[in-house]
This record gives C-alpha cells, sequence and structure tokens, in this order.
C-alpha cells in the first residue's frame, strides 16, 4: 500500500494500459521502496463482522490512497457502499462508483487507486473466527502458490457459474 504524493506519474500507468500480473507485482513493489505503509490498518482502517457461516472484511480507504490486494483463492462477493475507485487487474481496468457490488474470480489481485473516500467491504463463506486462520484458507500469498492451489478448470467453472 502505499500514498499518491509518493508516487510519480510514470508508476500510476498502470492505471491507463493494459497490465498483466507482473506489472501489478511491480507496482506493488515500487510502493513499497516508495516508502509504502505495510501495515493496511494504520491508513486504513479494517472492521471484521461475522454472522453464521460468513465473515465480512470492511475496510476504508482515504482519497489518494494506492492499495495492491491480496490474492485470494475462492470467487467472494463484494460490495463497495461508499466512494470512487479505478481498479486494475490482469483482465483490465474499471472504474467504480458507490453502490456497486461484484463477484471476484479466484486469483484475482488488484491495485486500487482510490478517488474519492471509500468503503469496501468483501464476504467470505466460513465457520471460522480466528482471522489467521480465515487468511490462511482466504487468501494465496502469490500466484505460484494460487496456480498450485486452483483446481483444473476451476476459473472455467466460477466463469459459467456467472454467465448463467
Amino acid at each position: 500500500m502505499g500514498n499518491l504524493a509518493k508516487l510519480s506519474s510514470s508508476d500510476l500507468e498502470l492505471f491507463d494500459s493494459g497490465v498483466d500480473r507482473g506489472k501489478i507485482l511491480g507496482f506493488e513493489a515500487k510502493l513499497l521502496e516508495a516508502g509504502g505503509e505495510t501495515d493496511t490498518e494504520k491508513l486504513c482502517p479494517i472492521t471484521h463482522h461475522f454472522a453464521p457461516g460468513l465473515y465480512a472484511r470492511q475496510i476504508f480507504m482515504p482519497a489518494g490512497t494506492c492499495i495492491v490486494g491480496k490474492i485470494h483463492k475462492h470467487a467472494h462477493i463484494n460490495n463497495i457502499s461508499k466512494g470512487r475507485v479505478l481498479v486494475t487487474t490482469e483482465f483490465g481496468r474499471e472504474e467504480f462508483s458507490a453502490p456497486h457490488q461484484f463477484v471476484s474470480l479466484p486469483g484475482t489481485k488488484r491495485a486500487v487507486l482510490v478517488l474519492e473516500d471509500c468503503i469496501w467491504t468483501t464476504y467470505h463463506p466460513t465457520e471460522e473466527t480466528d482471522l489467521g486462520k480465515i487468511e490462511d484458507s482466504v487468501i494465496a500469498p502469490s500466484f505460484e502458490e494460487y496456480d498450485n492451489h486452483a483446481k483444473p478448470g476451476l476459473l472455467k467453472r466460477v466463469v459459467n457459474f456467472l454467465l448463467r
């Protein structure tokens, strides 16, 4: 994660053009080199919500923030209830304004440029309430681990489900 003030306009080209996994990882490295905060909660407060069979992670992101998210192992629901963001993934670039809901594909890593203060919530099915265990089951630390985790044909099944 990082603050826009520490990045050059060339660093932000990621949000203007097609990218791949390598470019998103490179952008994440630039954020860290520029002194970006590695403790998300210092800049972007997170609230955790639990219900039977469901965990929701809500993050507040101030305008002017750049964040590179983690790689999720499973499809999950996202809800942007406040604000406006520009999101880049290996699948393209989109601008989202609240209210906006979508299903995230497994294996997606996002670079997010926060245009207006934003509240973004993700929802994950689990009975677990231990945050470390939830992260272990939901997050892949690298694309290599995600690729090893993903079952053959998983992405195709998820896309077919979403298109039905």
